[in-house]
C-alpha cells in the first residue's frame, strides 16, 4: 500500500511568468505535507499513463506552449481518475492554446489583462499592472481554500477570463470601464475557482504573474491551501 503522497510539478512555457522560481516557492510546502515531489520541464510526462496513475497532485506552471494529443489524453485521464490539478495565473489558465480539450478541462481561459492608459505606457511589462480588488464570494467564507480571507487588493495583471458555468467560483475581480476602453459596462471575471472533473479536483488562482505577487500573504495562502485541496 502506498504511504507517501506523490506530487508532479510540470513547468515551462513563457519565461516571463518565472516558472522555475514560482514553482520553487511551493515545493517546500508540498514536501512539508508529506509529498514526494518530481519536477518535469515539459508536459511530455503526461503521456506516461502508468506513472500518472499514481500521482496524487499535479502542480502546473506552463504558460502558452503546446501539448500533444497523447499528453493531453494522459492528463485528462489522470484527472478523471482522481489526480488533482492545480495552478495559478497563465501557468494553468493560459496554457496550450492549441487545445480546446485542455480549455474544456480547466473551465476558464485568459483573454486579456487591460492595462494602463496608453499615455502612461513605456513598453515594459508594468504597462499591464493595475490596482484591483479580489472580491471573495459568500461561498468562500467556509471553503477550506479561502476560509478566513477577506477581500484584498493587488497591483498586478488583472485577468479578464472567459469561462463556463461548470466552475465553482470562490472569488471574482471586476474590470472597470475607463474612458479609453472599448467596452461600455463593467466585466466581472472569476479570480479563484475550482472544478470537479470525474474523480479529480481542479484549482485555479488567476493572481500570480510573478513571484512578488505569489508572496502576497493572501495569494500564497490561497495557493498553498488550493494545492492540498485539489490533491487526491
Amino acid at each position: 500500500m502506498k504511504t507517501t503522497k506523490t506530487a508532479l510539478v510540470v513547468r515551462g512555457g513563457w519565461d516571463g511568468h518565472q516558472p522555475v522560481e514560482a514553482t520553487e516557492l511551493f515545493i517546500p510546502h508540498l514536501k512539508e505535507h508529506g509529498y514526494d515531489v518530481r519536477v518535469e520541464e515539459s508536459p511530455k510526462i503526461y503521456a506516461d499513463a502508468d506513472y500518472l496513475a499514481g500521482v496524487d497532485l499535479i502542480m502546473q506552471c506552463v504558460t502558452m506552449s503546446t501539448i500533444e494529443k497523447d499528453e493531453l489524453l494522459g492528463l485528462r485521464t489522470a484527472v478523471g481518475n482522481g489526480t488533482g490539478l492545480a495552478g495559478w495565473h497563465g501557468g494553468i489558465a493560459d496554457s496550450y492554446r492549441n487545445s480546446a480539450d485542455y480549455l474544456h478541462l480547466i473551465g476558464g481561459q485568459f483573454a486579456c489583462h487591460p492595462g494602463k492608459h496608453p499615455d502612461e505606457r513605456t513598453g515594459e511589462r508594468s504597462d499591464n499592472y493595475v490596482p484591483y480588488t479580489v472580491n471573495m464570494l459568500p461561498a468562500a467564507a467556509d471553503h477550506p481554500i479561502t476560509r478566513g480571507i477577506s477581500d484584498f487588493d493587488l497591483v498586478t495583471e488583472q485577468y479578464w477570463v472567459l469561462t463556463d458555468s461548470y466552475i465553482d467560483v470562490l472569488a471574482t475581480t471586476t474590470q472597470r470601464v475607463r474612458e479609453w476602453d472599448p467596452w461600455h459596462r463593467e466585466v466581472t471575471s472569476p479570480a479563484i475557482w475550482t472544478r470537479q472533473w470525474g474523480k479529480g479536483r481542479i484549482f485555479v488562482c488567476t493572481p500570480g504573474h510573478e513571484t512578488d505577487v505569489l508572496k502576497d500573504t493572501n495569494v500564497r495562502t490561497i495557493i498553498e491551501r488550493g494545492l492540498l485541496w485539489a490533491s487526491r
